[in-house]
Parts: C-alpha cells; structure tokens; sequence
C-alpha cells in the first residue's frame, strides 16, 4: 500500500510543528484544531480571548471590564466597513488599532488614553496560537483556511498550503486564491491582515493584501539564503513566522500609500529591507559603530527601507524619538520615493529647503524626519549640532565623493550616526565614501549587500539585455573618454578649454543630421516591431538639450507629436523654441504620471540628464542610449529598465547608438567585477533558441508535425502520457516562449515560426482545465498570440459537443466505437476548449478539476478505455447544462462585481452609494448594446463607448478619462 501524500499531512502540518516545536523559535505558537476555537464561523475574530487581552494589557480596562466590550464593537464595525471602504482602508483602520494608535475616554475624568490590543515589547506577554482548517462563512460562502497565526484571538497571518505532488501546482496558485479569490469573496477576514504566505513546500512567498502576485517575495535571512526543498522552507518558516518577527512587521514595516491612480495600497518590507533596517536600529541602540555602508543593488527598495528605518527610529521605546535626516539627491516635499510612494505619505516628515532652516530646526531639536539635499552640507563649513540622537541616511552614497562632501557631512554633525546607501558598488578609490560611511567592522566594508545576483535571483529587478543596432555612430574609444572624464573642480582653465574643443567635436559628428534621422528612425521602428505589441514604453537618452528638441522634429514627423516628450531643464539663454518642451514640478509630475498609465498615447520620454537617476517607472522596457556615460551614471541609467511589471515584462532593453557596450568592461569599471554581468548581449539569446527548439520538440520525436487538427494534436497529446511529463514540457515550453517573445520581431525566427506555432498549440491543448499550476501554465505573450491568430483560420475545430450529448442516436454511435480511448481524447479536447472561455467561474473550474482527476485514474490503470469515454460524456453533458444556466447571468454577475471594485477603488468616501447604482447602469447599457465577439469590431466598441461616456455623464464623472479607460477596459475582459 503506497502512502498518500496531499497538503494536511506534509506541507501544512511541517509549518504546524515548525512553528510550535521549534528550538529556535524563541517564544512558540500553541496549537489548536480550527473547529475548537471558541468562535462562530461566521467571526474574524475570537471576541473571548480579544477581551481577555484588552483586560490584562490595560489597566483603565481592567479597573471596568466591561469596557473591553466598547473596544470590541468598535473592532467589528472595522471589520464590517471593508464592504463601504474596500479592503485596504479597513486594513489601515484596523493597524491602526493594532498598534496602539487609537484612543478611548477610558482615563480620569473622561480622558482620552490608547488601548494596546497586543504586547508588541514582549511578544511572549501574548495569547499566541496557531491553527489550521479555520472556516469563514459570510452568507452562503464558506471558505477554508490552512494555517492561520492568530494573537490575542486576531488572526494577523493566513498561509495557503500546496499539495508538491503534482509539480505544475506551485506557490504560486496558493498565493492565487488568497489574493483573487478569498481576499475578493471575503474580505471581512483580511482587515486583521498583517501578511499572507504561501508554499508548495518548494518555494515559500508572502505578500500583503491587493498585492499583486507577481511582487510577492521570499524571506531569506543570513543563514538561509537557499531554497528548493520541505527543509529549507521549514527553515523559512522557523525564521519569518516567529512572533516576534511577525510582530515587528505589524509594528514597524507596514505603509500605506496612496498610489498615482488614487487607489490606497498597503506596502511591506522585504526581507533585506527587514534585516537592515534592523542592523542599522541595534547599532543606534548600542551607540556603536556610528556608520555603515549599504550597497543595494539598483531597483531593489533602498528609498523604502530608509522610510522603514526612519519610522522604527521614531518609534523606538529606547531612543526617545530622536531626529532622523533622510537625504536625497533632489528635493520637492512632494518628492517621489517610489512610483508608488510619495514623501507626504510617511507621517512626521519636514523637508527642509535651506542649511538655515536645517541649522535651526537641529538646534530646536526637532524630533521629526527631515528631508534634504546633500548640497545643504556643502554651502557652509563649520558644525551645525553635536547631538549623538541624530541619524543620518544618506542615498546614492558615492556621490558623496565630489567635493569632498562626506567629510563636510560629518563636520556638520560630529556625534550623529551615518549610514550611506548606495545601488551602485563602491570602489576602493572613492576613498571619502568608505571614511565617511564604512565601520571598519564589517569586513569588505558593507554592512549590508543585496547585489544585482540576490535582486533578479528574488525577482526584484530583471536581468538587462543591449543590443547593437546596425546605425551605430562608431567614435574613436578615447575621444569619448576625453570627453567625458567626470569634470573636476582640478582641471585649469586651459585644459577645460580642450575638453570643451573635444567635446564639441564629437557634438558635430552626433547633430550630423542625416545620422539624427536614421538613429530616429531606427528607434520608431524598433519601438513598434519590438515594444510596443506587449504594451511597454521607452526613454532616449540624448547627447545634450538640443539633441532633445532635434529628435523630437523628427520623431514628431513620424509618430505624430502625441507618442513622445521631453523632460529637460532650462537654462537664460536657450532659445525661444525650447521654451515649450519646459515644465514646472507639477506638471512634469503629471506627464510621468501619463507616461506611467498603459492606456495614454505618450511612449516616449525624451532626456539627456534629468530622470537617469531615481526616475520610477515599472512600464518602461527599453533605453534608447545616444549619450557616452560609464560606471555610475551608466549603470544607475540603464537600470531605469530593470523594474519588473507584471508577468510579460522578462528583462529590460539597451540599444546602443554609441557603442558604449562594445566594452562592457571598460563602461562599467567597478572593483566589485561581477557588476559587469548586469547586461549581456542580446545576441546570446539567439544562441540559445535553437538549442530549447530541440529541446521542446524533444518530446515529440516520430511525431508528424504536418497532420492538423484533431488527428494531429492527439498524436502530440500521446507522448505527454501524465502529468509529470506534461509539467516538463510546460517548463520548457515556458522558457521557449520567453526567449521568444524577447526576440520577436527577428528575421532569424522565421526559420522557427512553424515549430514554435505547433508547440504553442500543444502547450494550450493539454493546460489544466481546473486552472492549476498557474506558474507553468500561463497566459502566452504577447507577439506570441499575435503569432497563432494570424494563423487561426488553417485548421480550425469543429465543435460539436452539444449534437454528441443532446443525441441519443449519435451517443449510442460514440459508445459502440472501435476507437473509445481516441474518442474520448478528441471529446476531451473539446470540452477543455469551452472550459477556457469561462476563465474564473468557480463552477466551470470544478467542472476542469472533475476532469483531470478523471484523466489522472484513468492514466493510473483505475479506468478502462470504455469508461474513460463514458466519464468524459458525462462531463460534456454537464458542461452543456452548466452553460446553459451559467453564460449570462453568472458571468454578468462577475463583470458587476469587477466594476464594483474599480469604482469603489477609484472614489473617496461619498460616492459608495451611488456606486452600485451608476454599476447597474453600465451593465443595462453593455446588456441592450454588445453581440457576440463585439469587442473584435470597431461599430461594437464605439457604441459601448458612447453609452459609457453617457452614463458617467449621468453621474458627472465624464471628465474624468482615466477612470472612462479602466471602466471600458473591464467592459471588454468581462463582457
């Protein structure tokens, strides 16, 4: 008898012991069965032990234990908001309560106090408890939570455990139902949410709630930084679901923010973020050493880890709120930290303008976090505070180099803590970087690394790819080196003067204008072949200001003047022509914004200098390089591309007009050498095609690739005998496809175009119908959907389910074939094909899932061929009858629900009531005006567009186009 593995008895009960056994674990959970809690299913929270807490944490509570009960009905009217306020803002109201922010008239004569919900100091002070098999119910859902942590009675953890028997289910699909469909289908359960986490028992992820999966990320810590297998995982979870740990991330790594769509999302730390800003709290707490030097790499949260690092100062019971100094390169109050995340979104923070107002706000001993500019250290020597409460994060480190500033920074302020961070290596010679910010403690002189090999490995950033194009402007090596040696405050006068001369003649040779029109037009028709299909924009980097307007002429003259524009500062004598492309803060701010939609016509940024450093702008793919620069500077602007954007996005672009990458070595000239793999040529990608062409194929060998239809896609299905050997080919299928869609458009991928389409239509045929191993069995890309649909029409299937289980003469035919097991493989083929069309219906997915398992039993020798057809009739009879019921109300229903959440995201407070009603509306309108396949004819789009922009009308919400773009694009994925 073989032992039967599924979730509850590996994965979930390997985290239960972990975390109840655990040597380690410091303070442990204790267990107890979901079903033997003392709550109702229909409650998130366990009230009994949560007023047990009120009265033995707060002594205003315990003197009149029923006023534990005034917290409590306050807990569920926050629990009950998430269906006004949506999920996020009764999370945050929720937080608040859980970290001691919130009040109640509990004091003498009425005074306000804070209620402490939980002992965040000493987690041990807490009822700790960890379950499984929680059930929830709201009306009649019911759902089933693996493994939940709950303090004090909240549950602020919720884990999903995969069965690793089937290798396509990943984490990846537990991290799937928690965010689209138990957060969707009962939000009430994650306002106590501090994080969610999920593993297969391979892989173990987390992230917070609404985010999306793509960013959920692992948890590593100095010991463990592997991963692959049930221990290293269950070394995971001994590290990260500590109480302690847990704790902290409620406390002191939680932000929300509001993002540039206006919707509130809640961000948390990742692990490095976690672990340095936690070095850099115990060195402040120990008074020791007073420095440290950061390197992360490009991309990968520095500017949040200083707002973690500023905030758990703040707040730190031993520190008595000292002054924390963040400074930046530029400074606005409206500063960007991320795309995502503004200054004004982090609580006490000043910006400070002037050295004066710096000097006086230290000397009145302001207990904030200040925001300012390297240069303020620079206008004036001498000391501005000799407090040893002050701390002080510098980032972009290095450029603390020019001009001797991190020697003027410590003048300034003698006693206080530097820490530098920095995303680009530090080389030895920068001599004033490591005096100023490296404790000789740390042995290579960083108290913290997250190199670019940690950073893709975590899917943080991704990997850089350049390619060469034929249009190069070839320039002698050292004329460009001339040119741009880093100017120095050294060089007399006479030399300025030749690098002035030799500057401007490579000027010349760039402006030469038939070289102008060939780089831009290379660029267009890059753009359009190669970008634009998968939905990504681009930035070129200039040669100077008047290259800026140059390109614009001509990239106007072919793409209009909609596509691009040009970010660039102004100088007094510039031309009056110039003066159009200038912008103030705001409005620049709002052009990036545009730049940053998917659905606003501007695709191209143009610059020579501003934005190639802290501009953040995840749909931006490709760099058009017309500029010389090297090591810092080169690598901080290429690293523009590298932010990662949903699951098309696989890599980011340099296109090299200059030729600066002839030299990889020479361009980015770093002690630390690995920095030079950071980009690599896209040529070895073309290497590499034919090889994983043989490879996929492979599977196939003897199989006649010219035979179309059904014939032909059996015959492929044969060598895929299991579910084991399906989930290789989807691997090598998948990887195929990402080396294809960064290829495509290429003239060398048309020797392969017949292959890849065959190989893409076996990859569709045998996905899992339940929607599974979300992972392996992804949506295609782009350009490789592009690719099928041209050719869709060659040998296209009949579908006749309905006629094979509607008529009893033809069943008896089916059941009385020869060929039963081929039968059923051809009836199979067809019913997967329907099953797809009904995406996220839970009823059209139990339906799939009914359908492996029979195909499973059947490849294990429990069915024999003749059953086998039978069990698939019976499938296809249910399908039939399932659409019938299902096709319009349900899916109608799904589409209001989707409205509903973008409507109720995109409004403020007052506008809840009216949101159902202007969601009925479009709905009636999208019900009396589309037909079948509508969204494939421009008569049908244009008539649900007028009606849409007539019901927002209605409402006054017309002007409004953004929110008409979202609307009309949930009209066309739902309807």
């Amino acid at each position: 008898m073989m032992a039967h593995f599924n979730e509850s008895n590996t994965v979930e009960q390997m985290i239960l012991d972990a975390v109840t056994r655990h040597e380690g674990m410091g303070t442990k959970w204790t267990y107890v069965f979901g079903p033997q809690l003392p709550r109702q299913t229909t409650e998130v929270i366990v009230e009994s032990w949560v007023r047990e807490a009120l009265i033995r944490l707060n002594p205003e509570i315990s003197a009149q234990p029923d006023r534990a009960d005034e917290v409590i009905y306050n807990l569920r009217a926050c629990v009950l908001s998430v269906k006004a306020d949506g999920l996020v803002r009764a999370n945050e109201n929720f937080m608040a309560w859980l970290r001691g922010d919130k009040s109640m008239p509990f004091g003498p004569n009425g005074e306000h106090v804070p209620v402490r919900l939980i002992d965040a100091e000493s987690p041990a002070n807490n009822r700790l408890t960890v379950c499984n098999q929680w059930t929830y119910q709201v009306g009649s859902v019911e759902k089933r939570f693996d493994v939940v942590l709950v303090v004090n009675g909240l549950p602020l953890v919720i884990g999903e455990a995969k069965t690793p028997t089937r290798s396509a289910v990943t984490w990846f699909d537990g991290a799937y139902q928690v965010n689209e469909i138990y957060e969707k289908q009962v939000p009430a359960m994650f306002v106590p949410n501090v994080f969610s986490f999920a593993t297969e028992g391979k892989l173990f992820r987390y992230g917070s709630i609404r985010m999306p999966i793509d960013i959920w990320g692992p948890w590593r810590d100095e010991e463990h930084q592997k991963e692959g297998d049930l221990s290293l995982v269950k070394a995971t979870v001994e590290s990260m679901l500590r109480p302690e740990v847990v704790l902290d991330i409620a406390q002191n790594f939680t932000l929300f923010a509001t993002d540039n769509k206006h919707r509130r999302i809640k961000i948390i730390c990742r692990y490095q973020q976690y672990f340095t800003t936690n070095q850099i709290v115990d060195r402040v707490v120990a008074g020791y050493p007073k420095k440290g030097l950061i390197w992360h790499f490009q991309g990968s949260g520095k500017s949040l880890l200083m707002v973690f690092a500023a905030l758990k100062l703040r707040m730190h019971p031993k520190l008595g709120s000292p002054t924390v100094i963040i400074v930046v390169d530029r400074i606005d109050l409206d500063t960007q930290i991320t795309a995502t995340f503004n200054a004004a979104d982090v609580p006490n923070m000043l910006g400070v303008g002037t050295r004066q107002e710096l000097q006086t706000l230290l000397g009145q001993d302001v207990r904030k976090v200040l925001i300012t500019t390297i240069h303020k250290f620079a206008e004036a020597g001498g000391t501005l505070n000799d407090r040893s409460n002050i701390i002080v994060m510098v980032d972009e480190a290095h450029r603390t180099q020019e001009g001797d500033l991190g020697r003027k920074m410590r003048a300034a302020l003698p006693n206080a803590f530097l820490f530098g961070l920095t995303g680009t290596p530090i080389n030895r010679a920068d001599r004033n970087t490591y005096w100023a910010f490296g404790a000789d403690e740390d042995e290579h002189g960083y108290m913290s690394r997250y190199s670019f090999q940690d950073s893709i490995r975590d899917k943080a950033t991704l990997p850089l790819h350049f390619e060469a194009p034929e249009v190069r402007l070839k320039i002698d090596k050292d004329a460009i080196d001339e040119a741009y040696k880093q100017i120095t405050g050294d060089l007399s006068e006479q030399d300025r003067d030749d690098l002035a001369k030799r500057a401007a003649k490579m000027a010349v040779l760039v402006k030469n204008p038939e070289r102008v029109r060939a780089v831009v037009k290379h660029m267009v028709k890059h753009f359009q072949r190669k970008v634009e299909p998968s939905g990504f924009k681009a930035q070129v980097v200039t040669f100077d200001r008047e290259c800026c307007v140059l390109y614009k002429q001509i990239m106007d003259e072919l793409v209009g003047p909609e596509a691009s524009a040009i970010v660039m500062s102004a100088s007094p004598g510039d031309p009056p022509v110039w003066k159009e492309h200038i912008r103030d803060k705001d409005a620049e701010e709002k052009l990036l914004d545009r730049f940053r939609d998917p659905a606003d016509p501007l695709k191209f940024v143009i610059v020579t200098s501003k934005l190639l450093t802290g501009f953040d702008a995840p749909i931006l793919q490709v760099m058009y390089l017309d500029k010389p620069m090297k090591d810092h500077n080169l690598l901080q602007a290429i690293c523009r591309t590298n932010r990662t954007f949903g699951q098309e996005k696989t890599h980011g672009l340099i296109v090299d007009y200059i030729g600066i990458f002839d030299d990889v070595a020479r361009a980015l000239d770093f002690d630390e050498k690995a920095v030079q793999r950071v980009v690599s040529n896209i040529d070895d990608l073309r290497k590499t095609l034919p090889i994983q062409m043989q490879t996929c194929l492979a599977f196939f060998t003897g199989v006649d690739r010219s035979v179309g239809g059904y014939e032909g896609l059996m015959a492929a299905q044969e060598r895929l005998p299991n579910n084991e050997v399906r989930d290789k080919f989807a691997a090598e299928y998948t990887v195929l496809g990402r080396i294809w869609e960064a290829l495509s458009p290429d003239p060398m991928l048309g020797a392969y175009e017949v292959d890849y389409r065959w190989l893409t239509q076996v990859y569709e045929s045998v996905k899992p119908p339940s929607g599974n191993g979300k992972l392996l069995w992804h949506s295609l890309g782009a350009k490789t959907v592009e690719l099928i649909n041209e050719n869709v029409h060659v040998d296209s299937v009949r579908d006749d389910v309905e006629t094979l289980v509607m008529d009893a003469q033809v069943l008896e035919g089916i059941l009385s074939d020869a060929q039963p097991e081929r039968k059923a493989r051809e009836i199979e083929i067809k019913i997967i094909a329907r099953l797809r069309k009904h995406g996220n219906n839970p009823k059209f997915t139990e339906l799939g899932e009914r359908l492996e398992k029979v195909k499973e039993r059947h490849e294990q020798g429990f069915l024999s061929s003749l059953e086998f057809l039978k069990a698939v009739l019976e499938i296809a009879t249910d399908v039939v009858e399932a659409e019938k019921t299902v096709s319009t109300d349900d899916e109608r229903n799904r589409a209001k629900e989707a409205l509903t959440e973008l409507f109720t995201a995109a409004k403020n407070g007052n506008t809840h009531i009216i949101v159902e009603r202007i969601v009925a509306d479009i709905d009636e309108i999208v019900k009396k005006v589309r037909f079948p396949d509508w969204q494939h004819t421009s008569q049908g789009e244009r008539l649900v567009q007028k009606e849409l922009r007539r019901t927002l009308l209605k409402y006054k919400l017309h002007t409004d186009q953004e929110l008409f773009d979202k609307a009309y694009e949930y009209i066309r994925q739902y309807y």
